[in-house]
């Protein structure tokens, strides 16, 4: 497995890397600068009031994400992608090229309208930017990729705005400014030329534009899959959050905190520096997996440090008179902490949306499906601009306020979301299962086949089995259990959601139960059947039944044989007694899952597959 230090030495990521990180930092050096300088403008110098300039310069660059979404995505399943990034960065070249001369001649409105033709610039490099990396990445890469690109996008919008306040405030900025945007754009290019080819997703897709036809084709196509549309939600959501937090930053940091420009620039950073911190959490709690158990941690994350910041912002404005006495002063530090950590769990939550997303998409659909993930985005970021003006000028609420509200959203949207998909509920609850009770060793797992359907097997020792196989397998796994425990109250919601596979002994449910896992192997899926056919009462390991010669005599798959270590003794096992009926011994045992090498189908034997199980588990119950 490839690791994050290890991707970033690597020609297929690192070039991308740098050339989305300068894209982001330069949008940033630009946008800020800009915006600063209008604010401090001379009177008589701009057409328009500087605050309604600055808000229609939000508006321009957000707009021609609606516009020219649909079509940017079509253009990127169509072409081959790192030469419509070199095109795209070409573009910048000559726009910042504009910007710079339009900053010397300080000609405002030119730079209004350049900030609109970076926004469309932005527009067609996103649906290349993340349909890139499947193509590009092994599948268990992908959340490694997608923590490193999080990271270094939010790093690169917290420098170019930080680089933008410094730039502003020089005597000869706009000059300077002039100088940097085209540099940066020059090496982003640059950059861009390492890129490796990655081929067309489909270059027979007819592309012909037609903002409201390709609009609706790209929405509808998201909304083909139901965890990619959730997905998509999951991160429009964040967006929202996002946006509606730094929105308030300015004056939340000089009405609340006491803070100057450079206390909001401080907060931005931790807010940053939080989410690329839990950007890169995310892949290791995942064990560089997609895992969408962990998404609601950072919800629930999000949810808690949100709503404590209205406990902790102070309630008498702290008297600060330099930039030091700001982030040392002791009322402040729950705060910062507050801000640093919701940045933490807004990561975590956001990479594992990213991966799903890409993942879940056709290959041929895929730069589409980002490209309605970006039309989502803009909505959700105009829909916040709008929720604050309501509750702020309308409602008059205070922001501290504010974020207690958005935390209270936040929860309604994590509890909506787990009924809609019960997937992320249970893999959250496997996720916890498998980091609490128990410490999990996974063994040798790379033998379950990356593609194509195959049949797990596996000794049966608990009532947790199956979560804990679910919780190691990198890809889902179809189980067939018991229809008497299928139906148990509140559970039952669970198995649905990981798509059980029912079975009792009464000849009909068994062949129904057999013709579903014959459709579900022919798909190409992994189905998982514990051939004992009920739990040990000993620790020892049960003949198998006739479940895989039966299974194998009308689809023929690889079967992959597995073992469970470590369970018998645990509270889910009949050691001892009845399981659960019984106080827990242990916490935070060991246990180790191990996978044998695929055997072809006409050499597995229900006889011979119970040798190769009892030999991988040995003397360790």
């Amino acid at each position: 497995m490839t690791t994050q230090t290890g991707l970033l030495k690597q020609r297929r990521f690192l070039p991308y890397f740098i050339t989305q990180a300068l894209g982001a930092f330069n949008d940033n050096v630009y946008k800020n600068t800009l915006l600063i300088l209008v604010a401090f403008a001379a009177p008589g110098t701009l057409a328009i009031p500087s605050d309604a300039f600055i808000n229609l310069a939000a508006g321009l660059f957000i707009l021609p994400f609606f516009l020219f979404s649909a079509f940017a995505g079509e253009l990127a399943d169509k072409y081959e992608k790192s030469s419509l990034i070199r095109a795209v960065k070409l573009i910048e070249i000559v726009l910042m090229s504009a910007a710079a001369l339009a900053f010397i001649t300080e000609s405002y409105i030119a730079l209004l309208l350049i900030l609109f033709l970076m926004g469309t610039q932005s527009t067609f490099f996103g649906p290349v930017k993340y349909s890139l990396l499947p193509q590009q990445l092994k599948p268990s890469e992908l959340v490694s990729g997608n923590a490193l690109v999080e990271t270094g996008t939010f790093l690169a919008i917290l420098i170019g705005t930080l680089i933008a306040g410094i730039i502003a405030n020089m005597e000869e900025s706009r000059a300077i400014a002039a100088v940097c945007v085209v540099f940066f754009a020059i090496l982003g290019y640059v950059s861009a030329r390492f890129i490796p080819e990655v081929k067309a997703s489909n270059p027979d897709l007819k592309v012909r534009f037609a903002p409201v036809r390709q609009m609706r084709k790209t929405l509808s196509i998201a909304h083909r899959d139901k965890v990619v549309l959730q997905s998509i939600m999951g991160i429009s959501w964040f967006w929202f959050l996002g946006a509606s937090f730094l929105t308030q930053f300015p004056n939340y940091a000089k009405t609340f905190l006491g803070g100057s420009e450079a206390g909001v620039s401080f907060l931005l950073a931790l807010f940053s520096v939080g989410i690329a911190v839990g950007s890169l959490l995310c892949d290791k709690l995942s064990n560089h997996r997609i895992e969408p158990g962990i998404v609601p941690i950072g919800s629930l994350g999000i949810t808690i440090f949100s709503g404590h910041l209205f406990f902790t912002t102070p309630e008498s404005l702290p008297e600060t008179t330099s930039f030091l006495e700001f982030i040392s002063h002791p009322e402040l530090f729950g705060v910062f902490i507050d801000l640093a950590l919701l940045g933490v769990f807004g990561g975590i939550f956001i990479v594992p949306l990213y991966a799903m997303m890409q993942q879940r998409a056709k290959e041929s659909e895929r730069s589409q499906v980002i490209a309605a993930n970006n039309i989502y985005n803009s909505l959700f970021m105009v829909t916040s601009a709008v929720t604050a003006i309501i509750a702020l000028s309308v409602m008059g609420i205070s922001i501290p306020t504010f974020f207690l509200a958005l935390a209270i959203g936040n929860l309604v949207v994590a509890i909506y979301v787990g009924k809609q998909v019960p997937l992320f509920a249970l893999r959250f609850f496997i996720w916890l299962l498998s980091h609490t009770m128990y410490r999990v060793t996974h063994k040798d797992l790379h033998n379950i086949p990356e593609k194509g359907g195959a049949l797990l097997i596996c000794n049966h020792v608990s009532y947790v089995d199956a979560l804990l196989l679910a919780g190691a397998c990198p890809r889902p796994i179809r189980f067939v259990m018991d229809e008497e425990y299928y139906h148990i109250p509140v559970l039952h919601y669970f198995f649905r959601a990981a798509r059980v596979i029912p079975i009792h002994t009464s000849s009909k449910s068994i062949r129904k139960a057999l013709e579903t896992v014959k459709t579900e192997l022919e798909a190409g899926e992994v189905v998982c059947i514990f051939p004992e056919g009920h739990l040990t009462s000993d620790g020892e390991m049960i003949p198998f039944k006739r479940g895989i010669d039966l299974i194998l005599r009308q689809t023929p798959v690889p079967v992959v044989p597995m073992a469970l270590q470590g369970l018998w003794g645990s509270y889910f096992s009949r050691e001892g007694g009845r399981a659960l009926l019984k106080l827990p011994k242990r916490f935070w045992s060991k246990i180790t899952i191990i996978a044998d090498e695929p055997v072809p189908p006409r050499e597995a034997r229900s006889d011979q597959m119970f040798e190769k199980v009892a030999m991988l588990r040995g003397d360790a119950r």
